[in-house]
Protein backbone atom coordinates (compact mmCIF):
# COMPACT_ATOMS: atom_id res chain seq x y z
CA UNK A 1 0.00 0.00 0.00
CA UNK A 2 1.23 3.01 -1.30
CA UNK A 3 1.03 5.85 1.36
CA UNK A 4 1.85 9.53 1.32
CA UNK A 5 2.86 11.35 4.63
CA UNK A 6 3.12 14.89 5.67
CA UNK A 7 5.66 15.95 8.18
CA UNK A 8 5.61 18.40 10.49
CA UNK A 9 8.39 20.94 9.85
CA UNK A 10 10.41 21.27 13.19
CA UNK A 11 12.66 18.32 13.87
CA UNK A 12 10.79 17.59 17.44
CA UNK A 13 7.30 17.42 15.95
CA UNK A 14 8.55 14.99 13.03
CA UNK A 15 9.87 12.34 15.55
CA UNK A 16 6.57 12.86 17.88
CA UNK A 17 4.63 12.02 14.20
CA UNK A 18 7.50 8.69 14.17
CA UNK A 19 4.34 6.33 16.78
CA UNK A 20 1.70 7.43 13.90
CA UNK A 21 3.71 6.22 11.30
CA UNK A 22 5.05 3.11 13.08
CA UNK A 23 0.74 2.39 13.56
CA UNK A 24 0.32 2.86 9.69
CA UNK A 25 3.55 0.99 8.63
CA UNK A 26 2.17 -1.83 11.03
CA UNK A 27 -2.31 -1.64 10.28
CA UNK A 28 -1.78 -2.13 6.77
CA UNK A 29 -0.12 -4.39 4.50
CA UNK A 30 3.08 -4.28 2.32
CA UNK A 31 3.07 -0.23 3.20
CA UNK A 32 5.47 2.41 1.09
CA UNK A 33 5.88 5.47 2.80
CA UNK A 34 6.51 8.70 0.49
CA UNK A 35 7.74 11.53 2.89
CA UNK A 36 7.58 14.65 1.99
CA UNK A 37 9.02 18.07 4.51
CA UNK A 38 11.18 20.31 5.21
CA UNK A 39 14.56 19.21 5.01
CA UNK A 40 15.24 18.91 8.67
CA UNK A 41 12.04 16.23 8.90
CA UNK A 42 13.39 14.32 6.19
CA UNK A 43 16.73 13.94 6.95
CA UNK A 44 15.91 12.41 10.63
CA UNK A 45 13.38 10.38 9.25
CA UNK A 46 13.89 9.25 5.65
CA UNK A 47 16.00 6.40 7.20
CA UNK A 48 12.50 4.18 7.80
CA UNK A 49 13.10 1.27 6.44
CA UNK A 50 9.21 1.63 4.54
CA UNK A 51 10.52 4.78 3.21
CA UNK A 52 10.47 4.29 -0.54
CA UNK A 53 10.81 8.22 -1.63
CA UNK A 54 12.01 11.44 0.64
CA UNK A 55 10.98 14.50 -0.61
CA UNK A 56 12.14 17.95 0.27
CA UNK A 57 9.04 20.68 0.37
CA UNK A 58 10.71 23.65 -1.26
CA UNK A 59 7.47 25.13 -2.59
CA UNK A 60 7.60 28.11 -0.56
CA UNK A 61 10.11 29.55 -2.04
CA UNK A 62 8.65 29.59 -4.82
CA UNK A 63 7.19 32.88 -6.67
CA UNK A 64 4.18 31.17 -6.96
CA UNK A 65 3.55 28.33 -4.44
CA UNK A 66 0.09 27.14 -5.85
CA UNK A 67 2.22 26.80 -9.27
CA UNK A 68 4.68 24.98 -7.24
CA UNK A 69 2.34 22.73 -4.84
CA UNK A 70 0.45 21.30 -8.08
CA UNK A 71 3.48 20.38 -9.75
CA UNK A 72 4.87 18.22 -6.98
CA UNK A 73 1.43 16.80 -6.39
CA UNK A 74 1.74 16.15 -10.05
CA UNK A 75 4.98 14.59 -9.42
CA UNK A 76 4.19 12.62 -6.72
CA UNK A 77 0.97 10.88 -8.19
CA UNK A 78 -1.89 9.32 -6.37
CA UNK A 79 -1.49 7.11 -3.41
CA UNK A 80 -4.20 4.63 -1.12
CA UNK A 81 -3.57 7.00 1.73
CA UNK A 82 -2.92 10.31 2.07
CA UNK A 83 -1.92 11.83 5.91
CA UNK A 84 -0.85 15.41 6.40
CA UNK A 85 0.40 16.27 10.03
CA UNK A 86 0.33 19.53 8.97
CA UNK A 87 -2.19 22.43 9.75
CA UNK A 88 -1.70 24.27 6.27
CA UNK A 89 -3.80 25.37 3.48
CA UNK A 90 -1.05 23.95 1.18
CA UNK A 91 -0.74 20.76 2.83
CA UNK A 92 -4.73 20.47 2.02
CA UNK A 93 -3.87 21.64 -1.10
CA UNK A 94 -1.35 19.16 -1.51
CA UNK A 95 -2.84 16.05 -0.03
CA UNK A 96 -6.07 16.78 -2.80
CA UNK A 97 -4.22 17.46 -5.70
CA UNK A 98 -2.19 13.93 -5.90
CA UNK A 99 -5.83 12.84 -6.66
CA UNK A 100 -5.99 10.33 -3.84
CA UNK A 101 -9.21 9.28 -2.52
CA UNK A 102 -8.57 8.84 1.30
CA UNK A 103 -7.10 11.89 2.48
CA UNK A 104 -6.25 12.34 6.16
CA UNK A 105 -5.76 15.67 8.51
CA UNK A 106 -6.84 17.84 11.53
CA UNK A 107 -9.97 19.43 10.97
CA UNK A 108 -9.76 23.09 9.37
CA UNK A 109 -11.56 25.35 6.96
CA UNK A 110 -8.78 24.49 4.06
CA UNK A 111 -8.75 20.31 5.08
CA UNK A 112 -12.88 20.10 5.38
CA UNK A 113 -12.95 22.15 1.67
CA UNK A 114 -10.57 19.80 0.49
CA UNK A 115 -10.04 16.04 2.03
CA UNK A 116 -12.45 13.05 3.05
CA UNK A 117 -11.28 12.32 6.53
CA UNK A 118 -10.88 15.61 8.75
CA UNK A 119 -11.55 14.43 12.59
CA UNK A 120 -11.55 17.56 15.22
CA UNK A 121 -8.50 16.52 17.33
CA UNK A 122 -8.28 17.76 21.47
CA UNK A 123 -5.39 19.73 22.12
CA UNK A 124 -5.15 19.05 25.73
CA UNK A 125 -3.27 15.81 25.09
CA UNK A 126 0.08 14.99 24.17
CA UNK A 127 1.13 16.14 20.44
CA UNK A 128 1.94 11.93 19.65
CA UNK A 129 -1.51 11.21 20.94
CA UNK A 130 -2.80 13.72 18.27
CA UNK A 131 -0.75 12.88 15.21
CA UNK A 132 -2.21 8.91 15.94
CA UNK A 133 -5.81 9.96 15.80
CA UNK A 134 -5.07 11.79 12.88
CA UNK A 135 -3.61 8.73 10.82
CA UNK A 136 -5.73 5.90 12.49
CA UNK A 137 -9.60 7.90 11.74
CA UNK A 138 -10.07 5.60 9.06
CA UNK A 139 -8.29 2.64 10.82
CA UNK A 140 -11.07 -0.75 11.34
CA UNK A 141 -9.28 -0.99 14.24
CA UNK A 142 -9.59 1.38 17.14
CA UNK A 143 -8.22 0.18 20.00
CA UNK A 144 -4.24 0.55 19.15
CA UNK A 145 -1.56 0.92 21.28
CA UNK A 146 0.79 3.87 20.83
CA UNK A 147 4.11 2.89 20.64
CA UNK A 148 7.71 4.96 21.50
CA UNK A 149 9.08 7.22 19.51
CA UNK A 150 11.14 5.72 16.84
CA UNK A 151 14.73 6.60 14.37
CA UNK A 152 16.37 4.83 12.32
CA UNK A 153 19.71 6.23 12.53
CA UNK A 154 22.35 3.98 14.57
CA UNK A 155 23.74 5.49 17.53
CA UNK A 156 27.00 6.10 18.24
CA UNK A 157 29.08 4.18 20.56
CA UNK A 158 31.37 5.98 22.74
CA UNK A 159 34.10 5.19 24.83
CA UNK A 160 33.28 6.67 27.82
CA UNK A 161 29.94 7.66 29.48
CA UNK A 162 28.78 10.66 27.89
CA UNK A 163 26.78 13.29 28.75
CA UNK A 164 24.60 15.55 26.22
CA UNK A 165 24.15 19.26 26.71
CA UNK A 166 21.33 21.33 24.92
CA UNK A 167 20.98 24.52 25.41
CA UNK A 168 19.25 25.65 22.48
CA UNK A 169 15.86 25.33 21.37
CA UNK A 170 14.87 26.78 17.71
CA UNK A 171 11.69 28.37 18.63
CA UNK A 172 12.67 31.19 20.26
CA UNK A 173 14.73 32.36 23.36
CA UNK A 174 12.26 32.00 25.78
CA UNK A 175 12.46 28.57 25.95
CA UNK A 176 16.39 28.40 26.61
CA UNK A 177 18.08 28.49 29.89
CA UNK A 178 21.46 30.25 30.61
CA UNK A 179 24.78 28.44 29.48
CA UNK A 180 26.23 29.53 32.58
CA UNK A 181 23.94 27.80 34.78
CA UNK A 182 24.34 24.82 32.16
CA UNK A 183 28.03 24.52 32.53
CA UNK A 184 27.76 24.52 36.00
CA UNK A 185 25.42 21.39 35.98
CA UNK A 186 28.08 20.16 33.35
CA UNK A 187 30.66 20.70 35.54
CA UNK A 188 29.49 18.72 38.27
CA UNK A 189 29.34 15.27 36.61
CA UNK A 190 32.30 15.92 34.90
CA UNK A 191 33.92 13.26 36.75
CA UNK A 192 31.12 10.64 35.94
CA UNK A 193 31.04 11.82 32.51
CA UNK A 194 32.72 12.98 29.52
CA UNK A 195 30.56 16.47 28.21
CA UNK A 196 29.25 17.00 24.12
CA UNK A 197 27.66 20.18 23.51
CA UNK A 198 25.55 20.52 21.05
CA UNK A 199 23.63 22.97 19.24
CA UNK A 200 22.63 24.01 15.55
CA UNK A 201 24.18 26.90 13.58
CA UNK A 202 22.52 29.96 14.74
CA UNK A 203 23.18 28.10 18.13
CA UNK A 204 27.40 28.33 17.96
CA UNK A 205 27.80 31.42 20.11
CA UNK A 206 26.03 30.16 23.25
CA UNK A 207 27.19 26.90 22.41
CA UNK A 208 30.69 28.77 22.61
CA UNK A 209 29.44 30.35 25.67
CA UNK A 210 29.01 27.08 27.59
CA UNK A 211 32.57 26.31 26.63
CA UNK A 212 33.83 29.29 28.14
CA UNK A 213 32.38 29.03 31.07
CA UNK A 214 33.34 24.78 31.52
CA UNK A 215 37.18 25.85 30.71
CA UNK A 216 36.81 28.45 33.78
CA UNK A 217 35.76 26.07 35.96
CA UNK A 218 38.64 23.77 35.24
CA UNK A 219 36.61 21.55 33.05
CA UNK A 220 38.78 19.89 30.27
CA UNK A 221 36.80 17.07 29.11
CA UNK A 222 34.17 17.96 27.23
CA UNK A 223 33.49 18.48 23.04
CA UNK A 224 31.72 20.99 21.48
CA UNK A 225 29.49 19.80 18.35
CA UNK A 226 27.86 23.20 17.61
CA UNK A 227 27.27 23.72 14.42
CA UNK A 228 29.65 20.82 13.45
CA UNK A 229 26.72 18.14 12.71
CA UNK A 230 24.40 17.26 10.01
CA UNK A 231 20.81 16.14 10.92
CA UNK A 232 21.94 11.96 10.80
CA UNK A 233 25.10 12.72 12.87
CA UNK A 234 23.26 14.86 15.56
CA UNK A 235 20.73 12.07 15.94
CA UNK A 236 23.63 9.76 16.05
CA UNK A 237 25.33 11.44 18.51
CA UNK A 238 22.49 12.05 20.80
CA UNK A 239 21.59 8.13 20.63
CA UNK A 240 24.88 7.67 22.02
CA UNK A 241 24.71 9.57 25.00
CA UNK A 242 23.83 8.16 28.83
CA UNK A 243 22.67 11.17 29.94
CA UNK A 244 21.06 14.29 28.05
CA UNK A 245 20.42 17.92 29.88
CA UNK A 246 18.09 19.74 27.46
CA UNK A 247 15.85 22.62 26.72
CA UNK A 248 12.45 21.61 25.44
CA UNK A 249 13.76 20.80 21.82
CA UNK A 250 14.09 18.95 18.76
CA UNK A 251 17.10 16.95 20.19
CA UNK A 252 14.88 16.53 23.45
CA UNK A 253 12.90 14.23 21.68
CA UNK A 254 15.70 12.70 19.20
CA UNK A 255 16.76 11.66 22.96
CA UNK A 256 13.55 10.17 23.75
CA UNK A 257 13.46 8.14 20.24
CA UNK A 258 16.69 6.48 21.50
CA UNK A 259 15.46 6.43 25.49
CA UNK A 260 18.51 8.67 26.39
CA UNK A 261 17.94 9.24 30.35
CA UNK A 262 17.08 12.74 30.08
CA UNK A 263 16.77 15.90 32.32
CA UNK A 264 14.15 18.43 30.14
CA UNK A 265 14.03 21.99 31.29
CA UNK A 266 10.56 23.79 30.53
CA UNK A 267 9.48 27.31 30.95
CA UNK A 268 6.86 29.11 28.54
CA UNK A 269 5.60 25.69 26.68
CA UNK A 270 2.81 22.85 27.18
CA UNK A 271 4.87 20.10 29.21
CA UNK A 272 1.68 18.20 28.56
CA UNK A 273 1.83 18.63 25.11
CA UNK A 274 5.57 18.22 24.10
CA UNK A 275 7.07 16.84 26.80
CA UNK A 276 9.38 13.25 26.39
CA UNK A 277 7.53 10.97 25.39
CA UNK A 278 7.54 6.99 27.06
CA UNK A 279 10.77 7.73 27.33
CA UNK A 280 11.61 4.90 30.63
CA UNK A 281 14.28 7.67 32.35
CA UNK A 282 12.93 11.30 32.22
CA UNK A 283 12.62 14.38 34.54
CA UNK A 284 11.17 17.58 33.99
CA UNK A 285 12.12 20.72 35.45
CA UNK A 286 9.97 23.46 35.18
CA UNK A 287 8.41 26.33 37.78
CA UNK A 288 4.25 26.82 38.15
CA UNK A 289 4.00 30.67 37.52
CA UNK A 290 1.00 32.19 36.79
CA UNK A 291 2.44 33.78 33.34
CA UNK A 292 3.39 30.04 31.64
CA UNK A 293 2.98 28.79 29.60
CA UNK A 294 2.79 31.70 27.48
CA UNK A 295 3.99 30.02 24.32
CA UNK A 296 6.01 33.13 23.34
CA UNK A 297 8.74 32.81 21.58
CA UNK A 298 10.37 36.05 24.30
CA UNK A 299 9.05 36.62 27.35
CA UNK A 300 6.03 39.12 27.08
CA UNK A 301 6.70 40.14 30.47
CA UNK A 302 10.50 40.76 30.11
CA UNK A 303 11.68 38.90 33.40
CA UNK A 304 11.95 35.69 32.15
CA UNK A 305 10.67 34.45 35.42
CA UNK A 306 9.45 30.95 34.20
CA UNK A 307 13.79 30.01 33.20
CA UNK A 308 15.63 32.66 35.43
CA UNK A 309 14.59 30.65 38.52
CA UNK A 310 15.41 27.32 37.99
CA UNK A 311 18.80 26.97 39.42
CA UNK A 312 21.64 24.21 38.57
CA UNK A 313 20.79 22.72 42.17
CA UNK A 314 17.52 21.57 40.99
CA UNK A 315 18.23 20.28 37.57
CA UNK A 316 21.49 17.93 39.57
CA UNK A 317 18.98 16.77 41.97
CA UNK A 318 17.04 16.16 38.99
CA UNK A 319 19.37 14.03 37.35
CA UNK A 320 20.40 12.52 40.63
CA UNK A 321 16.70 11.35 40.92
CA UNK A 322 17.41 8.99 37.74
CA UNK A 323 19.58 6.90 39.64
CA UNK A 324 21.67 6.05 36.61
Amino acid sequence: MKILVILPNWLGDAVMATPAIELLASTYQDVAFTFVGSYVSIEALKHHPRCEKAVVDNTKKSSSRFFATYKLAKELGTFHIAVSFRDNIYSSLLLRLTGTVLCLARRSWHSQLLLSHTPKIKTDQHLVQQYCQIAMVNAADKNYTIGPLKLYIKPLQFEKPTLGINAGATYGSAKRWYPERFAEVASYFKDKYDIVIFGGPNEVAMAQEIENNLQKLGVENFTNLAGKTDIQELCANIGGCSLFITNDSGPMHVAAAYQVPTVAIFGPTRYKETSQWMNEKSKIVRHELECSPCMKRECPLKHHDCMKGITAFEVITAVKELKL
